[in-house]
């Protein structure tokens, strides 16, 4: 069916940060009528730890679409009045079906047969790999060559429903986190169209998921942020990647704690007396740092307090030199 043919569907979205806006604003592009949105309550952020709200609501908002913040869903949980008051809400829209994109709360099974249709979900991976919260960040960390999104008819299992359109994307050699992000949004949004237009006929053929290849995508917590030298080059550059742009990998040197923002492995050997975390050379060009088995070159970082820069622009203002030991516990130069 064409976009913008009738009948489209009366959907609820649920779903909290940008990559769940980038995909509601394409549902809405696309003509079909959001009767609800549900996202995450408001949450501190900043500096100043004010009350901010997501970018689905701030987007939901600005095109005037109700909107429901419910800090539960399970009627018999810790926020019962919550749920309640949602699932009034869920039932008076009377939905065809209900879009989930990252919405960050369990579903329980009322909500998942309160639509016609059931509820969609748009995951951010090649499922069965890389059930649950991060994805994308994993994905690049394990070193995958390729990712993508699949469409997911939701159970009650973590990510385990069956597929209802899958496309594969590429994973660049440099790709970040933020940058398939980017990517990933968008294919989203318009795979998550093209879904709802075939449902609206029809035309949807449920696959379920493969028994094999089963992987788990566990949240990213900040303590992975901190490098450990003594891993390989490409290990750590895949995590300075994975980890661009939250929670940033770091190391300490020197007394300070520096964000390493972007990283490349370099093709030359080890040298035979460095050791891990060791500056090897310092320049325009980069910090060149001993790995296990190799160097990475350091071309972005940033100190505390400051802006991220590029390694010429960092090294005015924060002197690194040769000898010096990046990691935990260590002198700031070598003997």
């Amino acid at each position: 069916m064409a976009v913008g043919e009738n009948p489209l569907m009366r959907i609820i979205f649920a779903g909290t940060p940008e990559f769940a806006r980038v995909a509601l604003a394409e549902l809405r592009a696309a003509g079909f009528e959001v009767a609800l949105v549900l996202t995450q309550p408001d949450r501190p952020a900043g500096r100043g730890m004010k009350l901010q709200a997501s970018s689905v609501k701030q987007f939901a908002l600005e095109k005037n679409l109700s909107v429901a913040q419910p800090r539960s869903l399970r009627l018999d949980g810790k926020y019962p009045q919550d749920a309640s008051a949602a699932r009034e809400a869920i039932e008076a829209v009377q939905a065809d079906a209900m879009v989930v994109a990252a919405y960050g709360l369990i579903l329980p099974q009322w909500v998942l047969t309160a639509p016609r249709l059931g509820c969609f979900n748009i995951h951010a991976s090649l499922l069965p790999r890389w059930r649950g919260a991060a994805p994308i960040h994993r994905a690049i960390e394990a070193g995958d060559s390729q990712t993508g999104i699949t469409i997911m008819q939701m159970d009650a299992g973590l990510d385990t429903g069956d597929m209802l359109l899958v496309q594969k994307l590429a994973i660049a050699a440099v790709d970040t986190t933020a940058s398939l992000h980017d990517r990933l949004a968008a294919l989203g949004g318009r795979l998550m169209v093209e879904a709802l237009e075939l449902a609206a006929c029809g035309g949807l053929s449920p696959v379920p998921q493969p028994a094999q290849g089963i992987s788990y995508a566990h949240k990213i917590e900040k303590h992975e942020a901190a490098i450990d030298w003594a891993e390989s080059a490409a290990v750590i550059e895949r995590r300075i990647r994975a980890f661009n742009p939250f929670p940033v990998a770091a190391s300490p040197v020197a007394g300070e704690i520096l964000k390493i923002w972007t990283a490349a492995v370099l093709p030359q050997p080890l040298p035979a007396h460095a050791s891990p975390g060791q500056v090897l050379a310092v320049g325009d060009f980069g910090v060149d740092v001993a790995a296990a088995d190799g160097v990475l070159r350091l071309t972005r970082l940033q100190k505390p307090g400051g802006k991220a820069l590029d390694a010429a622009q960092f090294l005015r203002g924060f002197a690194l030199a040769p000898g010096m030991v990046f990691g935990p516990d260590q002198p700031e130069a070598a003997p």
